[in-house]
């Protein structure tokens, strides 16, 4: 099931970005999926299904914007991670 969202802004704006609209809003989407991808709030395959990307599409574009894949909350955790491989 999709939804359908309105988004209000001003029309200067895709003036001043020499964007359309279907590409302002995609970029939005982009954007939006890797901060919640960032911010664990959604997994990789949800925020892929946000950006209109299959998963290997997103994960390079993750490394885009400087975001690991990995969710090590630290240093230690890796290591052990490491020592179970």
């Amino acid at each position: 099931m999709e939804k359908i969202a309105k988004l209000k802004f001003p029309e200067e704006i895709l003036f001043s970005l020499r964007e359309s609209e279907d590409r302002f809003i995609k970029e939005i989407k982009t954007i939006a999926a890797v901060n919640y991808y960032k911010e664990k709030r959604l997994s990789i395959g949800q925020a892929a299904l946000l950006a209109e990307m299959n998963e290997e599409e997103f994960i390079k574009l993750l490394a885009t914007f400087k975001v690991s894949i990995f969710r090590y909350e630290n240093n230690d955790e890796l290591l052990q991670d490491l020592k179970n491989a």
